[in-house]
């Protein structure tokens, strides 16, 4: 009797791995063997098991996938992404609250796999992250999101104006009421900044902050439970830098355009 293709495919290490280097074109057997850093003898047994289920095709010592076996792997590899961005910290994304993150975003949550949660110190919880301040002033543009206000905003977004950075920031109705009442010339200010676009989202924002600029993507999330602590997660690779502005484009369709206070 024939095993499931799902056990196939995830019940073993060395079938996982040979589908997996096979998604881009036909492999001969002595590359299969120092990628997957077995023996022959070893790896052999698993090739069958492939063939049998008719995933791959075997043939003067070269793999590669039949036409059923690139439509399975072709679904398989964002699983498998999806489930190591997961693994990087199943307990931080488990108490996370991410109905924030619209349906088409969340399919491709893969991208995310190589980010970093990063957990300060107590002392440092509330502080801004000294990679994403000094990023932002050598990038060519920043786009953020910000549902709470941070004593060191204004400095940060003053530099920025100084280094003429172009800036397109979103603030939650919450935050931008508390700007007009303490802050209200720091505000005009930025209206008024050739490099600043800001805008007001008038429904409630379910996450603390984003902020996307040419090097970085920094993502604050609320517990499931609503409790705020100082965890975020942290990005570096273009995909999540994609994905972080793409997550920006979102709330900015749904956001107005401020021109005056």
């Amino acid at each position: 009797m024939k095993k499931s293709l799902l056990d196939v495919m995830f019940m073993s290490e060395k079938r996982k791995g040979v589908l997996l280097l096979l998604q881009d074109g036909a492999k001969e057997m002595e590359y299969l063997l120092k990628s997957l850093g077995t023996t022959r003898q070893a790896l052999l047994p698993q090739i069958r098991i492939l063939e049998e289920h008719h995933l791959i095709s075997h043939q003067r010592d070269v793999s590669e996938l039949t036409t059923i076996g690139k439509l399975v792997v072709d679904e398989m590899l964002p699983l498998l992404e999806t489930v190591e961005t997961f693994n990087g910290d199943i307990d931080y994304w488990g108490t996370r609250d991410l109905d924030f993150i619209p349906p088409y975003l969340l399919k491709r949550m893969n991208e995310l796999r190589n980010c970093e949660v990063i957990k300060p110190p107590t002392r440092e919880m509330y502080e801004l992250n000294n990679k994403i301040t000094s990023s932002c002033y050598t990038s060519d543009s920043v786009n953020m999101i910000a549902a709470y206000f941070h004593p060191d905003y204004p400095a940060l977004f003053s530099e920025m104006a100084n280094r003429n950075v172009n800036v397109n920031a979103i603030f939650s109705k919450d935050l931008l009421d508390h700007l007009q009442k303490d802050y209200y010339n720091f505000l005009e200010k930025m209206i008024r900044g050739k490099s600043f676009n800001i805008y007001v989202h008038p429904q409630r924002l379910d996450f603390l902050a984003l902020v996307v600029n040419d090097h970085y993507n920094l993502l604050r999330i609320i517990k499931n439970n609503g409790e705020i602590d100082g965890q975020y997660i942290m990005c570096s690779n273009p995909a999540a830098l994609g994905w972080g502005n793409e997550l920006f484009r979102y709330y900015l369709k749904g956001s107005m355009l401020l021109t005056d206070i």
